[in-house]
């Protein structure tokens, strides 16, 4: 074989073009710096082996009276040229992928075209001697014809690159094009493409994009913010409502302690009392999730306060209805009690009220007792790998204490009061016989139980290890 290429050194040439396209489709998209590297080696070894044998391809190709063998070298001498470009192009995108990642890849194709077109051009000039200059000019002048009837691809095109190097958003950015919202999925020559919060996709044209108004919500990278309005009655003292939304911003673990959350009243009528509900989190994906706690929390602890939601039929409560029997009412494990045995349990609920910071029940005991968060903002603390994390943040309706009067287990996470709390206490000796006589009751805690336990242990588990990344440069810092 190797007899066999040093005879024939012009079929080594070509093998070496088959050899460099065969690795690159083997060695896959991950392996960028070593289909490089094979590439670029690849290429040396064409270009010597070129040379050794005679043909520079900035000269016509040599034997121009053995006409096979002439058409042959003149063949190789233009691969060199397309080679060389692809090379380079290559080279070139690598490095640009390095400094503006996956942004920059309309112009790395426009830069890839502009050195093949060199590389075209040479070739005609060096190795088929043709007049290059009349070449130019007849291309020149079909580019005007082909740019008068392609105005706006054009236009599209070149917005396209101002897009690319001013960079008002990039690749999986959340973005609003006047009006139209979603995630950037791709930008190419000719147009933008989003993915709405509904799944759709939207084509947007980079003439359009340029020129309109463009709102980032994925900039600042670790700050996004978000606003929630809700409505109560007129009657109710502003002060009252704003602590009783303070009191939900702080039960959203997810918003951002820096910047903080804020609340503000909007406006006022006869009709109603607007106020907003303004926080920032670290990530763009948890905005609805926020949303959506934040309408919770603060239906819960304006409903603590003894203040509703405006609403066009707003339920009325009678005059008469305590507060632990009102507590009763919207819990989810109590609900299925009769009015007189709500009336009966309400009346072995003890109110008990703990300052910020201070510990409703310990990690590790045992409790014979069961809190029904009244209001306020409790703590969740678990440990792992030995160090306490806040695991999460209990509100109004909420219980504590399930584990030591269902199963007579210790809990597994400490609860404290990160807010002032009102909490009723509801005693064994009088949950026990409940519990015993209603089992529908009895399965709800014990669900209760299940889902914490659940949820504990998830939480608990040391967070897995990043895996380094493996590439050619990896491989060779590692070998210096």
């Amino acid at each position: 074989m190797s007899s066999l290429f040093s005879d024939h050194p012009l079929l080594a040439a070509l093998f070496l073009l088959f050899l460099d396209m065969l690795l690159w489709r083997l060695i896959g998209s991950r392996g960028d710096y070593w289909k490089l590297a094979v590439r670029v080696l690849i290429f040396s070894l064409y270009s010597l082996m070129l040379f050794n044998q005679g043909m520079n391809p900035m000269q016509a190709a040599p034997w121009p009276d053995d006409v096979p063998l002439h058409l042959a070298a003149t063949g190789l001498e233009i691969g060199w040229w397309l080679f060389g470009a692809r090379t380079l192009t290559v080279l070139l995108g690598t490095l640009m992928m390095q400094r503006v990642g996956h942004t920059g890849r309309l112009l790395q194709d426009l830069m890839g075209a502009v050195i093949f077109l060199i590389a075209i051009i040479a070739a005609l000039a060096y190795v088929l001697e043709l007049p290059v200059k009349g070449v130019l000019a007849t291309s020149g002048a079909l580019a005007i014809i082909v740019g008068l009837a392609l105005q706006s691809t054009l236009s599209d095109l070149f917005s396209g690159i101002v897009l690319n190097t001013t960079k008002p958003y990039q690749i999986d950015d959340w973005i609003a094009i006047d009006g139209t919202e979603g995630r950037v999925l791709d930008i190419d020559w000719r147009a933008t493409r989003l993915q709405t919060s509904q799944g759709s996709m939207v084509v947007i044209p980079n003439s359009l994009a340029s020129k309109a108004k463009i709102t980032n919500f994925s900039r600042p990278v670790d700050v996004h913010g978000l606003s929630v309005s809700v409505q109560v009655s007129p009657h109710a003292r502003p002060q009252k409502v704003i602590e009783a939304l303070e009191r939900a911003t702080l039960g959203c673990r997810l918003l951002l302690s820096t910047p903080a959350a804020s609340v503000a009243m909007k406006s006022t009528s006869s009709s109603g009392a607007e106020y907003e509900i303004s926080g920032f989190v670290a990530d763009m994906g948890h905005k609805r999730e926020v949303r959506n706690q934040l309408f919770d929390l603060a239906f819960r602890h304006l409903q603590a306060s003894g203040i509703g939601l405006l609403s066009a039929a707003e339920p009325v409560q009678a005059a008469t209805l305590s507060r632990p029997r009102a507590l009763l009412d919207a819990s989810s494990i109590f609900s299925t009690l009769r009015q007189d045995e709500k009336d009966t349990f309400s009346q072995n609920m003890h109110l008990q009220t703990y300052r910020a910071g201070e510990t409703i029940l310990a990690q590790g005991e045992v409790s014979d007792h069961l809190f029904i968060i009244e209001s306020g903002v409790v703590s969740v603390t678990m440990q792992r790998d030995g160090k306490p994390f806040e695991a999460g943040r209990m509100g109004p309706g909420e219980v504590i204490g399930e584990a030591g009067v269902v199963a007579d287990q210790a809990t597994v996470a400490q609860f404290a009061a990160k807010t002032f709390c009102s909490l009723y206490r509801i005693d064994n000796e009088f949950l026990k016989p409940c519990l015993d006589a209603r089992h529908d009751i009895n399965e709800a805690m014990k669900n209760l139980l299940d889902f914490r336990r659940h949820m504990a242990q998830t939480l608990s588990q040391a967070a897995p290890k990043p895996v380094p990344r493996k590439g050619f440069l990896q491989w060779l810092r590692s070998r210096t």
